[in-house]
């Protein structure tokens, strides 16, 4: 490489500065979208910035050549030295990926970039036979000094804060390896063997071919630099109009760094009662959390990147005057500054919270209203008989063996009552025994059996074969069976059949009992097991919501289904309990 830095025509010198400013910006704007793609567009930007950077820096050194009148080597090291300046170029960019990875990646990264950009500088001198190779060390050290240092220089300035960051890292990288190639060309000097050229039509036309790649790669540069100049502009407009979303986002959008605030949007920093997102950031999340909630949402994190995003979960938090606060959050995995980082959107719902409290209670003082209305008038009805006779009995009227009768009557009636409501009451001790539930029907039925034959009604029961195992208080669900089969004799006023079956399903004993009375329509079925719902007469009304809570307090449950002029059939369902197998579960 003979030549010195006087011999550089201005008009090659300032296009191999303008090759390698545009290459070294396109990349930087390559490189930097990184952190706004998710991961979605990663393979793209890398590979586009690296060759882009490759190409930029292929097609300056050539423009440099010719601008030192140094002899144009066209051998099979050009496009070996292409691919090297953008495999290296790829190489340093991935490294610089490796943020909160990596300790020193900006160092590793640059000087992988300083390595790649060092061999295409020097590899190209190794095509040809070399009669005659002088180095100077003094200018070789000094260059590939100003090169690494250099190099990473510009990268750690693309990285600032500072205004125009991303110009003045692509001016300073642009400047450094057009000066490294001034300085390497006076550092290395070659003489070749064989002359190159044979005849002036062949330089001719190898300069014609090197002009036409060098022009194709100067296009290929303005027109990315000129798309990515495009792209950026488009994504900081979408940065910002989500950032206007974010900051002014009625709930809570913070994003997390393992267990740490890594940001808090204004709606949070109010929520939690912070001065200043620096009240926040950096600060574990378990310190305004519950410490009975800690492990639960450890693992929920930790599970977060292989289930996904779920529904809204109720949560609580202390704010940083210890206040409490109920909250919804939706947790999704996100990232920032280029790592995997967990998105928290939480809602305040304190206020609802506390509107629901007061509806329950509201509607507990209504149910408790109804039923001492409902108490209320049963007993009144059964007071005012026994007041009035007790009037008569003063007054000296006859017939009081009669009114006796009457009275005793009302006072079963009130005690009735009494007892019904007592059995809604919190649950009583009672011994759990296993029974078979056809023994207990065939007692329900023997014991009913007269008073339907009365009413001119059958009993049809179908009991199996196999025991029907339940682990319950057998007067109790003896209560429920007389409570319904009562009811269908009541129902049938013209007659006919009540019929029973007792069956296994899978896990539950069904029993089945179905009326030929005149059915239930839907409004009234709706009200079924209700307090002092009935359409008897001289009902209650509790028969059935004590049966109802008898079953509910056994694990099991209640159906009924009803048609007009054709019949009801009430199916109750226990859950099947083998008396063995809680023998062998204790043994």
């Amino acid at each position: 490489m003979n030549g010195t830095v006087a011999s550089w025509p201005p008009f090659f010198l300032l296009l191999a500065l303008l090759i390698s400013i545009l290459a070294s910006y396109t990349m930087f704007n390559f490189i930097g979208n990184l952190k706004r793609s998710n991961g979605t567009f990663r393979q793209f930007w890398l590979a586009g910035g690296a060759f882009v950077f490759g190409l930029g820096l292929w097609a300056k050194h050539f423009v440099a050549l010719l601008a030192d009148h140094e002899t144009l080597i066209f051998t099979w090291t050009m496009p070996i030295a292409l691919l090297f300046i953008i495999f290296f170029s790829l190489m340093a960019f991935i490294m610089l990926t490796f943020q909160g990875i990596l300790k020193h990646r900006r160092l590793f990264g640059s000087s992988i970039l300083a390595f790649g950009v060092a061999i295409m500088n020097y590899f190209n001198v190794f095509g040809p036979r070399i009669e005659r190779l002088s180095v100077e060390p003094v200018n070789l050290t000094l260059s590939l000094l100003m090169l690494f240092v250099g190099t990473h220089f510009s990268f750690m300035l693309s990285e600032s804060s500072i205004k125009f960051r991303k110009a003045l890292a692509s001016l300073s990288l642009g400047f450094l390896v057009v000066a490294v190639q001034l300085l390497g060309n006076e550092a290395v000097q070659v003489e070749y063997a064989n002359a190159i050229y044979v005849t002036s039509d062949k330089l001719s036309q190898d300069i014609n071919l090197l002009a036409l790649s060098l022009g194709f790669g100067a296009l290929l540069i303005l027109v990315s630099t000129l798309m990515t100049w495009y792209i950026d502009k488009r994504l900081n407009q979408m940065d910002e109009r989500y950032k206007l979303l974010v900051e002014n986002s009625l709930d809570t959008i913070a994003i997390l760094k393992g267990d740490r605030w890594g940001f808090v949007n204004a709606a949070g920093q109010r929520m939690f009662e912070a001065q200043a997102a620096g009240d926040l950031l950096g600060k574990s999340i378990f310190s305004f959390l519950p410490a009975k909630d800690h492990n639960a949402i450890r693992e929920r994190l930790h599970n977060l990147v292989f289930a996904g995003s779920g529904k809204p979960i109720e949560q609580e938090w202390f704010t940083l005057n210890g206040k409490v606060i109920h909250t919804e959050i939706v947790e999704t995995m996100t990232t920032l500054d280029n790592e995997p980082a967990i998105q928290m959107i939480i809602r305040d719902i304190s206020e609802r919270k506390k509107n629901e409290e007061l509806l329950i209670n509201s509607e507990k003082l209504y149910v408790a209203g109804q039923l001492a209305a409902g108490i209320a008038h049963e007993i009144r009805n059964p007071l005012t008989s026994l007041k009035g006779f007790l009037q008569l009995i003063v007054s000296g009227r006859k017939n009081n063996n009669s009114y006796y009768d009457i009275m005793n009557a009302e006072l079963d009636r009130i005690e009735d009552i009494v007892s019904e409501l007592l059995m809604l009451s919190k649950p009583q001790v009672y011994e759990l025994t296993y029974h078979d539930l056809r023994v207990m029907m065939r007692d329900t039925v023997t014991l009913l059996e007269t008073q339907a034959i009365l009413h001119n009604i059958g009993i049809e029961a179908e009991y199996g074969t196999d025991p029907l195992w339940i682990y319950g208080v057998e007067n109790q669900v003896k209560q429920v069976f007389i409570n319904v089969i009562k009811n269908a004799i009541e129902a049938m006023s013209d007659g006919g059949t009540i019929g029973i079956k007792l069956s296994r399903e899978h896990d539950g004993v069904y029993v089945r009992i179905r009326d030929e009375g005149p059915g239930i329509d839907e409004d009234q079925l709706a009200k079924m097991g209700q307090p002092f719902y009935t359409t008897k007469e001289k009902g209650t009304g509790l028969g059935l919501m004590v049966s109802y809570k008898i079953v509910d307090n056994h694990q099991g449950k209640i159906n009924v289904k009803s048609e007009l002029g054709k019949g009801t059939l009430f199916e109750i369902m226990l859950p099947f309990r083998y008396p063995e197998a809680e023998i062998k579960k204790s043994s």
